[in-house]
């Protein structure tokens, strides 16, 4: 008879509770009926050690955490900018902003007990600055010219200048293979911190739109407010149901990404048709929606003008969607590989910057090797495959 595990019953309902995840869903993780499953969270029986230890990994829980007399304090919930009617952040979710939570608070003691310098751009300013000084403090700090690329992948180049300056930034899409993270529930959060700044950006969309969201949430970085941000670029007609905080931050995104003098050394040319507009805004690493948004507000081109160039927009985006989704599909029927490097994942979803931190320290014997393969979700004989992505 197995061994049984006499964990403590309202701490395993909250676990479960706390990734909300349904009696259902968990039950069915450790084969067994809904009623067992409520029967030891009710103390009236106990799962074995191997069930107890599996709810434990289901949860990305700790499994001695069970064994603790009550629930402890967990990481607080971030603020939730979202608009009022955004989807209820679930599992994946979840997951995603306690793993950077645990990233964040782990960097940012480590830092306190080196007696680290807080990072002076960190709340420098508030939500009653003019967006276009922070959106200048922003470029200025990170030594970033929208105008002048050094690459066709502006988001690079941001992540690598934020990440030169401390701040540390993810970039995901999943959880695990079967646990993928909803674009229309969660775009970004920040966490800003004044020793470990943290940005994390939902990566299951394009390039131009995550540039966008990076630099949304670079604004809270520089504003002090930690925070869930979701549809970075709002319809202009949804704008009073958006926190003020959110269009902010948009408003700071904006100028930093498409700066006024750039937008205006156009030629009327430039926003003529939806491929003009396409041309311009992959110059400039931003979505056609991004740059047809600031050309409105800035007046370069009318609301008729708008709504016809969008509508158009949005059509050659469908197609692109169409076009990509068949290239995809052929490259499956070929049996050609066409799935990422999975230590690069890892990288990117860890920040190249954590990544180092923790290999550092693990390199110097300063953290035990579980500890290090903890944070980085790799195993400790992978590490020199994830390292050497690190100077690819």
């Amino acid at each position: 008879m197995a061994d049984k595990a006499y964990i403590t019953p309202n701490v395993l309902k909250w676990a479960r509770e706390s990734a909300k995840m349904t009696e259902e869903i968990a039950a069915a993780k450790v084969s067994v009926p809904v009623d067992r499953l409520k029967e030891w969270e009710a103390g009236i029986s106990q799962p074995t050690i191997r069930q107890a230890q599996t709810l434990a990994k289901t949860y990305k829980r700790p499994f001695a955490l069970f064994f603790l007399p009550e629930a402890p304090r967990d990481f607080h919930p971030l603020q939730d900018f979202r608009k009022s009617g955004s989807k209820s952040l679930t599992t994946s979710s979840i997951f995603i902003i306690r793993e950077i939570q645990q990233k964040q608070a782990w960097i940012s003691d480590v830092y306190s007990e080196n007696q680290e310098e807080k990072l002076v751009f960190v709340g420098r300013f508030s939500i009653n600055d003019n967006p276009q000084t922070v959106a200048k403090d922003i470029l200025d700090t990170l030594k970033i010219n929208p105008a002048s690329y050094k690459t066709d992948n502006p988001i690079k180049e941001w992540i690598d200048a934020a990440e030169k300056m401390g701040i540390f930034v993810s970039r995901t899409s999943f959880i695990h293979s079967r646990l993928k993270l909803d674009l229309e529930e969660l775009q970004g959060f920040a966490i800003a911190d004044p020793l470990a700044p943290f940005v994390f950006v939902n990566s299951d969309d394009w390039n131009a739109p995550q540039l966008f969201t990076l630099v949304h949430e670079l604004a809270h970085i520089w504003i002090a407010e930690t925070g869930i941000s979701n549809e970075v670029e709002p319809d202009l007609k949804l704008k009073d149901k958006f926190h003020p905080i959110e269009l902010f931050c948009n408003e700071v995104a904006a100028n930093a990404l498409i700066p006024k003098e750039i937008v205006l050394s156009f030629d009327s040319k430039s926003f003529q048709t939806s491929k003009d507009v396409f041309k311009v805004a992959k110059q400039l690493g931003v979505s056609s929606f991004a740059l047809l948004v600031r050309a409105l507000n800035l007046n370069i081109i009318s609301t008729p003008a708008y709504q016809k160039l969008k509508k158009q927009a949005d059509i050659d985006y469908a197609e692109y969607l169409k076009r990509e989704a068949e290239k995809k599909a052929k490259q499956k029927e070929n049996d050609k590989p066409s799935g990422p490097n999975y230590f690069l994942l890892q990288l990117n979803r860890n920040s190249r910057l954590f990544t180092q931190t923790v290999l550092d320290a693990f390199r110097g014997g300063y953290i035990e090797p579980t500890m290090a393969s903890n944070l980085l979700n790799v195993q400790v004989n992978k590490f020199s495959k994830l390292e050497s992505q690190l100077f690819r």
